[in-house]
């Protein structure tokens, strides 16, 4: 048996009610359910309201990000995820569709998983291509991290230093290439 411990980074995210609590409070309360699955939190960031991505697509969202510690694989530890965002009802109809809770695996460690030609492939893919494809198969870190302040700024809180295993870039490396005014729109609550 393969022994596993790894940190993970893990981004957060909810712009649905839930059961009549607001995305802040899904995002809050979700918290306590790390643990449950086992999932040992290290470090939360703040909490940010942003726009809802792709522009227009539903109301704003409340995102965070967290870094924790798991003795078992990166796969382990999304189908802990997905048990953790089922718990707070959240279903899957739609890419990029609105959520009472989204929680994507960004990274593990160093890791590229499950290889560098396919984190490349789906790196890679044109912007409008990623509407309507999402992998059959996990893919870290996150194609799209790099891209998105909304993931960048809340990393950054406690991940300032991890640097991307592809890219060779850190997290505020990543995030002083992002575009000013899509920083400028994910703001602390």
């Amino acid at each position: 048996m393969t022994e596993y411990r790894s940190n993970y980074l893990i981004a957060l995210g909810s712009n649905l009610e839930n059961e009549g609590n607001s995305p802040l409070k899904t995002l809050q309360d979700c918290l306590q359910d790390f643990s449950v699955e086992g999932l040992q939190l290290a470090a939360v960031s703040r909490f940010f309201s942003t726009p809802c991505f792709p522009a227009g697509a539903g109301p704003d969202y409340v995102n965070a990000a967290v870094a924790l510690h798991a003795e078992c694989a990166a796969s382990e530890v999304l189908a802990r995820l997905h048990r953790i965002e089922a718990r707070f009802r959240r279903t899957r109809t739609e890419r990029w569709g609105m959520r009472t809770l989204d929680l994507d695996l960004l990274a593990a460690s160093d890791q590229v998983v499950p290889d560098l030609a396919e984190f490349r492939r789906w790196h890679r893919l044109p912007p409008e291509a990623q509407r309507s494809k999402a992998p059959d198969q996990l893919i870290l870190p996150h194609p799209r991290l790099q891209d998105r302040a909304f993931v960048l700024v809340p990393l950054a809180d406690i991940a300032r230093h991890w640097v991307h295993p592809v890219l060779r870039q850190s997290v505020a490396q990543l995030l002083s290439e992002c575009p000013a005014a899509d920083v400028a729109e994910v703001r602390p609550l």
